[in-house]
């Protein structure tokens, strides 16, 4: 969520989803439709045997000691083999997780010149309307967003801040509070299984850079022929989930090159390892590419926290991590200037790492 100084960028005519369904539920524009090998097929949709690890944070914090020894082991294989995990028994009160749900659902269904008084500028990540878009001819998403940065207070955009719902601010306001002290003990754990400090993450990113955003996907007539959000990792150390009650099935991670359905347990958290950890430990433990796709008849809604170092920061690998065995694969760099090379660089894999990764030398 850096503050980018951007150039004129056209873009182009992008069409609101939400409005596009209301009066055209049938027309798919052609700037959504994606090319052969990209599409999702509908065969994701059924479950394969393997699913997300689920971690039990109650056992993390307050378990005996085999259940905290069982459930160290379970989020070190999460880290290690998926770079997703869902988080259970979080601590953070369910009439909260309902509440920033709320203001979202009435967010978006605001008449679509109220959300347009904040406006997601081309090139910029903040507001309401389509991220990572830089060209007339760039493919679309199937889906709305609403994103602000949130901390430190230097990255806030006052004016993006909405007047309406009314509790839309003072509940992101709390429910983000609890989201970052999810995010802090989760690294104090994720540090654990590295044979880190528990407080190495904490000590290292000084005052950390979090975001939230909200995503809305409308049904869409031809869910095979579209992405609600292109495949991509994130910037991010942790990225946080929360999936809307009753909405399609949406999130899908590649998996052993394989697009893979991921279904949020109940009132779970859906966590997410960011190119920001993968370099720090050195690919040990590793960001995963993710997408989203549609549905038919249901819609979904997700609210997703982003959480990072300073923007101060040098960032690379840590040197516990790199050995004979494990040479370095990252260089060292300014966090900041990463930030600001993800969020100018349209959703494209994995490639924003490459940003961050040691040239190999060619044989002489």
């Amino acid at each position: 969520m850096a503050p980018v100084p951007v150039s004129p960028i056209n873009v182009g005519h992008i069409d609101d989803v939400q409005e596009l369904r209301k009066v055209r539920p049938a027309t798919i524009p052609e700037r959504f439709v994606r090319d052969m090998t990209e599409r999702p097929t509908l065969a994701t949709a059924l479950q394969p045997p393997d699913t997300v690890p689920i971690i039990d944070f109650s056992r993390l914090v307050e378990g005996n000691k085999d259940e905290y020894k069982s459930e160290m082991l379970q989020l070190t294989r999460a880290c290690e083999e998926w770079g997703f995990f869902q988080v259970i028994n979080h601590g953070i009160d369910l009439s909260l997780l309902e509440s920033i749900e709320k203001v979202a659902e009435d967010f978006f269904v605001l008449p679509l010149e109220e959300k347009q008084k904040y406006p997601m500028l081309p090139g910029t990540v903040q507001g309401y309307g389509q991220a990572f878009v830089f060209s007339e001819d760039q493919k679309l998403d199937w889906c709305n967003m609403f994103a602000l940065g949130l901390e430190p207070h230097f990255i806030r955009v006052p004016k993006l801040w909405p007047a309406k719902p009314l509790k839309f601010s003072e509940t992101v306001e709390v429910y983000s509070g609890e989201v970052r002290k999810l995010c802090q003990h989760l690294l104090e754990y994720i540090a654990m299984t590295l044979n880190l400090r528990a407080d190495f993450f904490e000590e290292m990113f000084g005052v950390a850079v979090q975001a939230i955003r909200m995503n809305y996907y409308p049904p869409c007539a031809r869910p095979d022929l579209v992405l609600g959000l292109s495949p991509h990792s994130d910037g991010s150390a942790l990225t946080v989930l929360q999936q809307g009650k009753g909405g399609s099935e949406g999130l899908q991670i590649l998996k052993d090159n394989k697009w893979m359905p991921v279904q949020p347990a109940p009132n779970a958290f859906v966590i997410n390892i960011g190119d920001t950890l993968e370099v720090l430990t050195n690919g040990k433990y590793k960001s995963v590419e993710h997408r989203a796709v549609t549905h038919k008849e249901k819609d979904r809604l997700s609210i997703v926290t982003f959480y990072a170092p300073s923007y101060e920061i040098e960032l690379g690998p840590i040197p516990e991590l790199v050995d004979e065995n494990n040479p370095c694969k990252f260089r060292t760099y300014n966090h900041g200037e990463y930030s600001k090379h993800y969020v100018t660089s349209k959703l494209q894999g994995k490639k924003t790492l490459e940003f961050a990764k040691v040239e190999s030398k060619k044989p002489t």
